[in-house]
């Protein structure tokens, strides 16, 4: 069974959870992406509760969960200070045995992975660019620069009331394909479901991306360009698979490329028929492929 709450952080911020299983059982973090919330992994939760503590917050900004007004309250610093204290708080001194993100919840969890290594014993990634290779495809890969321009959009101050005008419209135009059709698993209910939780407040949503320096260049900006990283953000020692529906239209598949360089304890699966929102379109893969990484990690 799902269960819902709000867990009070040290540094003032809330966050609403969904959860399952037991504290005493091997954590599982899930961490969704843009425009989504906790709620799109409760049938994971479902099917993994019996076996470990199963906890998906909403991020900071969206849903239930806490919406800082500032968009320098949504810098990646303080993003991963909020899952650093969600850890901790979690399971005081003991690590989560996998952290599963997509989108913007997989950009969070690379940050984390980097910087707090011991918070985490591996990481599922679905179709979240690490930042290395993403910087990279910005500067120099025009098909990349194309596909992320609509981060522009996300970015103006009056994005939050045009996506939800005509109930959402704008909003669920990201869900279609790469042919322009809805897809089969945005049922009635979800949509619903994805309305009421919009409504909530998407100021906060559209503040992760006002507040990233990862953006294409276009006419007047071109600040991504002078751009670097070093290397010591980009490391990750933790093992970290990469789930990859490789029909995605926002995120090009060079994103791959060249990560082992960055991440010696790297798998890389691509699912050809899957877009950027495999985890509604083969669950199943995505509950067998963390069985097969937590049965490998299990102590015999």
């Amino acid at each position: 069974m799902v269960r819902t709450g709000t867990l009070t952080l040290p540094h003032g911020i809330t966050l609403h959870c969904h959860s399952s299983g037991h504290p005493d059982q091997p954590l599982l973090v899930f961490l969704h992406g843009f425009p989504e919330g906790a709620f799109i992994w409760d049938r994971l939760l479902e099917q993994l509760g019996s076996d470990y503590y199963c906890v998906a917050p909403d991020l900071r900004g969206y849903g239930h969960s806490s919406q800082p007004t500032a968009v320098q309250d949504y810098r990646p610093k303080l993003l991963v200070q909020d899952l650093v204290a969600l850890i901790e708080q979690l399971t005081p001194g003991r690590p989560a045995a996998c952290v599963i993100a997509h989108d913007w919840g997989g950009a969070l969890a690379w940050n984390l992975a980097n910087q707090h290594p011991r918070l985490m014993q591996q990481l599922l990634i679905i179709n979240a660019p690490h930042p290395g290779s993403f910087l990279r495809e910005l500067q120099h890969n025009p098909a990349q620069q194309a596909a992320s321009q609509y981060m522009h959009y996300l970015r103006r101050p009056g994005a939050p009331q045009q996506l939800l005008a005509n109930e959402g419209e704008k909003l669920f135009a990201f869900f279609r394909d790469t042919q322009g059709r809805w897809p089969a698993w945005l049922t009635p209910a979800l949509r619903a479901q994805y309305l009421a939780h919009w409504q909530l407040g998407l100021h906060g949503p559209c503040a992760y991306y006002a507040a990233s320096p990862l953006v294409p260049p276009r006419e007047g900006d071109h600040s991504v360009m002078d751009l670097q990283l070093p290397e010591a953000m980009l490391r990750i020692e933790a093992p970290a698979h990469i789930l990859w529906g490789e029909q995605d239209v926002a995120l090009q598949p060079q994103l791959l490329n060249g990560l082992e360089a960055w991440i010696p304890d790297l798998h890389i699966q691509r699912v050809p028929h899957a877009s950027h929102w495999l985890v509604h379109e083969v669950p199943e893969l995505v509950i067998d492929t963390l069985h097969q990484l937590l049965d490998q990690q299990a102590p015999t």
